[in-house]
């Protein structure tokens, strides 16, 4: 496999330590010594992309209700923040466009999961691609483009081919093989939960990549290394550079 893959990838920045997707988590990360962050893209109601896990507003912001029911101007507004500590409140939800320009800033490589509402698999990749690749440039490395919808993945190939994907799953599917191939990923990313070394093998042997989300112990990260995954997912970047000093 050409594409090298990060081992060690700050999962929505620094979560333990900064509200996670903020540019706050994805400078605790950065100062955490990690070189590469995963997020998640996500689109408004008006088709803006915001940087969101949840389906819903609540749990990580002063709003409610579904994302993708909801405008821009709304989202823009909200406090990202304050649900997490108070030291911070006022920190926003971040455009596309602002967490990108941050990575190029900050060095960091970066991993951005397609996070889809049912039926807009193809505008979000439609959407959200061009402006990473405009806010990216010719910086180095080329982001990983990974996302749970083959759709979005068939897109995001047609749109920006140039740039790896991954296709994400929680358990292996059967037809693993043939998603690989048909999407033209460079890396299968799993569960790590639902991980075993002979799944490992062989996705490591029909020539893919491996990494596994989200990993959080260092026994865990160790037992998965010596498998053959290729990195993983965490929660707590900083802990886990310092036990992995080699990468």
């Amino acid at each position: 496999m050409a594409h090298q893959l990060p081992r060690i990838i700050a999962h929505r920045g620094s979560p333990k330590l900064a509200p996670e997707n903020t540019l706050a988590s994805f400078r605790r990360a950065a100062l955490d010594g990690a070189k590469w962050v995963e997020f998640d893209a996500s689109l408004t109601a008006d088709s803006r992309v915001v940087v969101f896990h949840d389906d819903d507003l609540d749990r990580t912001s002063d709003g409610s209700g579904p994302l993708a029911q909801t405008p821009f101007d709304v989202i823009a507004s909200l406090d990202a923040g304050a649900w997490f500590g108070r030291q911070f409140a006022g920190e926003l939800i971040p455009t596309l466009e602002e967490a990108i320009e941050l990575f190029a800033e900050l060095g960091l490589g970066f991993n951005m999961e397609l996070k889809v509402d049912p039926g807009r698999e193809v505008e979000l990749a439609t959407v959200a691609l061009p402006i990473a690749a405009s806010c990216w440039g010719d910086h180095a490395p080329l982001p990983l483009v990974s996302s749970f919808s083959r759709q979005a993945l068939a897109a995001a190939k047609e749109i920006l081919p140039a740039w790896p994907r991954a296709f994400l799953f929680d358990y292996l599917p059967d037809d693993w093989r043939d998603i690989a191939q048909t999407l033209g990923v460079v890396s299968l990313n799993g569960n790590q939960r639902h991980l075993d070394a002979q799944q490992v093998e062989a996705m490591k042997s029909a020539g893919y990549g491996v990494l596994a989300y989200t990993v959080n112990e260092r026994q865990r990260a160790e037992a998965l290394f010596e498998w053959g995954v290729d990195g993983v997912f965490t929660d707590i970047p900083g802990e886990m550079l310092k036990a992995f000093p080699e990468f």
